[in-house]
């Protein structure tokens, strides 16, 4: 087993998720902060280096989830530092060490394999 395939499986969700093809509308700051749980008419979303994830079937993200601190924004600061404070919640990461880039990278694979891509933060930097 090669290194990509242990990794794939140690991500893998236990049910197997059916994604829809990734999608790379630009969605702006303010919608993606309209689409954080609370309003049941839209999509609850999460980004992560600048590519928004839908989260909406997973009740952890909701208005009362134990993770409803990520709705809604780009908190790849707080996943790579295994932060529940809303003040990490930002989209800020590249000042990180290696160790916490690579826990958001780790995060970013988690995602990645259990909720569809619905695009891409307006202006974020993706590197």
């Amino acid at each position: 087993m090669t290194g990509n395939e242990s990794e794939s499986k140690r991500f893998a969700p236990k049910v197997a998720v059916q994604l829809d093809p990734p999608k790379d509308d630009l969605i702006s700051q303010e919608e993606l902060a309209k689409c954080d749980g609370t309003d049941p008419s839209r999509p609850t979303l999460v980004a992560i280096k600048g590519t928004v994830f839908d989260v909406t079937r997973n009740a952890a993200y909701g208005s009362s989830g134990q993770y409803r601190v990520f709705a809604g924004k780009d908190p790849s600061r707080a996943l790579a530092c295994s932060s529940l404070k809303p003040e990490d919640c930002v989209p800020d990461w590249y000042d990180l060490d290696d160790k916490e880039k690579t826990t958001l990278d780790e995060w970013f694979t988690f995602f990645s394999k259990r909720y569809n891509i619905v695009g891409k933060v307006e202006g974020a930097k993706n590197a």
